[in-house]
């Protein structure tokens, strides 16, 4: 099963255009959606989801018309998003119950034993009792994760999931979903460039509602092998450097400032030509959004 995204644009009531003919074929198993906040993840996330709907353009879910069935694509799709409520006075093992009911999984014990997996699987089996009013924030994110997966969704879509994880938590998660991924389809959106080439298949870059790159983590690496120079600057010179070079990277080191530039050539002046990684390709996908903007 794929679902295959066509010629998706959406512009909102204020202007802003959101999605700009987005065209993607996202097989099953993890694929992972990069972008700067404001580049259009969500808006894409919550078109798929049939949360909003899209000006132009279809979604396919192997056979099934998501645009034209909203109901049938909700019975098999798990939504986390990046932001969400809780009923404060509410267990965790009643408010699972009950979203397990809503979701079609009406035998009794059939919903407390998918329950218990679940809370088990997220580590709160034993704060399955506390009201969720008193969980910690990274809880409540392990909670959505739990009741994004009940009733085995087909699609999952997961919103810059580990929000206010711990290190722990967030690797006991990407287990969780690299273990569910090897039988549905798993949308993985972040920020986080190292998550992507560690667990997913494929991936898109979405810059300004429109998608920049696409595919394998793997081959996209090598996309500017022997073309990524590094050098150690005073911060004073970077301005000076952006009007000589391409400037995709920067990073503070020690009180001096560490830039990485895209040249064909060897660019001289103390550049040393440095091994080329995802987050070089992810950075020198923005920055042509970026260019095209300001042309």
């Amino acid at each position: 099963m794929e679902l295959v995204i066509k010629n998706l644009s959406k512009t909102y009531a204020n202007g802003v255009q959101a999605l700009n003919n987005v065209s993607l074929t996202i097989p099953q198993g993890m694929f992972g959606l990069l972008g700067p906040n404001g580049a259009g993840k969500s808006s894409l996330m919550r078109t798929i989801a049939t949360l909003q709907s899209a000006d132009e353009g279809s979604i396919h879910l192997g056979n099934l018309d998501v645009m034209a069935n909203n109901e049938e694509l909700r019975k098999v799709l798990g939504y986390l998003p990046q932001d969400f409520g809780v009923y404060p006075r509410v267990s965790a093992e009643m408010m699972l119950d009950h979203i397990a009911r809503l979701k079609g999984i009406h035998n009794r014990e059939e919903r407390k034993a998918a329950v218990e997996i679940l809370l088990q699987k997220v580590n709160l089996y034993k704060e399955r009792k506390r009201n969720l009013g008193t969980y910690s924030g990274g809880m409540k994110q392990r909670f959505g994760i739990a009741q994004a997966l009940l009733g085995s969704p087909k699609l999952l879509i997961v919103d810059e999931p580990t929000a206010g994880l711990d290190p722990a938590e967030r690797n006991r998660f990407y287990n969780l979903l690299s273990e569910i991924g090897d039988n549905t389809i798993v949308i993985l959106s972040t920020h986080i460039v190292e998550d992507v080439t560690t667990l997913c298949k494929n991936f898109a870059v979405i810059c300004g509602g429109e998608v920049m790159l696409e595919g394998a983590p793997r081959q996209a690496m090598h996309l500017l092998d022997g073309k990524i120079w590094a050098k150690a600057i005073h911060k004073s010179e970077l301005e000076a450097h952006r009007s000589q070079h391409r400037v995709i990277a920067t990073q503070l080191v020690e009180g001096k400032l560490s830039i990485r530039i895209v040249s064909e050539e060897n660019p001289g002046n103390g550049f040393e030509q440095v091994t080329s990684n995802l987050e070089d390709v992810y950075f020198n996908a923005i920055q042509s959004k970026m260019d095209l903007v300001t042309l």
